[in-house]
């Protein structure tokens, strides 16, 4: 398959400005960028597909700047769901750091990154009216569609005002690096076409853009972090063995899309999956291979490697083994109690509510339902001791808590 070929089989094209786009794309050669606003120390899950062009642009020969608005992440762009909180400038600073580090880690050195606030911390007010705003018709952004979503329950001057500012990054980028394509969320739609407006306009030169559909769940919700139900590609923020839950957990009907967009597996390969996963669902293939493939992408083999061993020990509750960090990251959200030094088993069953009471916690040892380190336990007199930091505790095949010595 040509690029253009490739991104259509995957679903990642949703608007093109102009035609001859897909000729530019498959020939190589073009500068382009994509920008992303340092709102949180992290890129998150949903984000990845549109970052992941980057990789595929690169590897047929484009070229690529991703720029970090450092001077956008002060202001915020309209969701249409609401004005964003004003950001605290020392967040924004540290946040850039991060992201930075991230996008040289994903995409190496032939990456180059730059941030907006360069341009715009010496820029005062009626020069950017003048030079920016004057060529921008109003009646032009208020039938952008957030802006119009927006409208109905108030936007500040500022949010408004962000696609100009974005607008006018297009257009540094053009003079000074020669980037004559952007691309990004087709939420960006009316921010990527005002940077075409203005080069049309001032520079009376062509550039392109084009939007990718968001990446969503089977009920079309954003896998975004203002959504609740997002993880960070930090692996300091989100371990591999979380995300690697996560992924396991997705729903069969998104496989075929999530596989198109998160990997770079070719088109028989996915098909094979696909195939084997409706045959065998239970096994969940499509959603170990996506798992493999993306930790591997963010953190290396080893990462990936390890967060399936940790979660094989959790299935099958062979959890003698695991370290402490290892511990806190599997069972983080699990009830937590501490014991003291010589405690009997059942009184902390009963104490800390496990078992609502000591008949009920004998049936449970006796029909072999209570393990304690991954081992089956039957005596109620048995004595915790503190040679380890944490004990695991299961009662039945799913309920799970964690004693911590004190």
């Amino acid at each position: 398959m040509t690029l253009w070929e490739d991104l259509e089989y995957r679903g990642l094209i949703k608007d093109v400005t102009s035609p001859l786009l897909k000729d530019k794309l498959n020939e190589g050669g073009l500068s382009f960028y994509i920008g992303a606003d340092p709102t949180a120390e992290s890129l998150h899950i949903g984000q990845l597909p549109t970052f992941l062009m980057v990789e595929r642009l690169k590897r047929a020969g484009h070229k690529p700047y991703i720029l970090v608005g450092g001077a956008t992440g002060r202001v915020g762009d309209p969701r249409g769901t609401g004005e964003r909180e004003k950001a605290d400038i020392k967040v924004i600073e540290k946040n850039y750091i991060k992201i930075k580090e991230q996008m040289k880690k994903l995409f190496g050195d032939e990456v180059t990154i730059v941030n907006n606030f360069d341009w715009f911390k010496d820029m005062n007010y009626i020069d950017f009216l003048r030079d920016v705003g004057k060529y921008i018709n109003v009646n032009y952004m208020l039938n952008k569609d957030l802006v119009k979503r927006q409208l109905d329950i108030g936007i500040s001057y500022a949010e408004f005002s962000y696609m100009l500012i974005q607008g006018y990054d297009f257009k540094k980028l053009f003079e000074t690096y020669g980037v004559t394509l952007q691309f990004g969320g087709s939420d960006q739609w009316g921010n990527l076409t005002t940077g075409i407006e203005l080069i049309r306009k001032l520079n009376n030169a062509e550039v392109y853009a084009f939007s990718m559909p968001l990446t969503t769940d089977s009920q079309g919700m954003k896998l975004g972090k203002s959504y609740g139900n997002a993880l960070w590609l930090d692996k300091e923020k989100t371990s591999s063995y979380e995300l690697y839950q996560y992924m396991l957990n997705f729903e069969d009907i998104m496989m075929e899309d999530y596989l198109k967009r998160f990997t770079f597996l070719e088109k028989p390969e996915i098909d094979e999956i696909i195939k084997m996963q409706k045959e065998k669902p239970e096994l969940r293939i499509a959603q170990k291979k996506l798992a493999e493939e993306v930790i591997t992408f963010l953190h290396g083999k080893k990462e990936y490697e390890h967060a399936k061993e940790v979660s094989e020990a959790l299935f099958t509750g062979n959890v003698a083994n695991l370290t402490d960090e290892e511990i806190l990251q599997v069972f983080k959200d699990v009830p937590t109690f501490t014991y003291e030094k010589d405690s009997i088993l059942i009184d902390l069953l009963v104490n800390n509510k496990i078992t609502s009471s000591k008949r009920e916690a004998r049936e449970f040892l006796a029909n072999n339902a209570i393990s304690l380190n991954g081992e089956i336990v039957t005596d109620e007199k048995l004595v915790l001791n503190n040679s380890r930091k944490y004990h695991i505790l299961r009662r039945g095949k799913k309920k799970y808590y964690i004693f911590k010595s004190n």
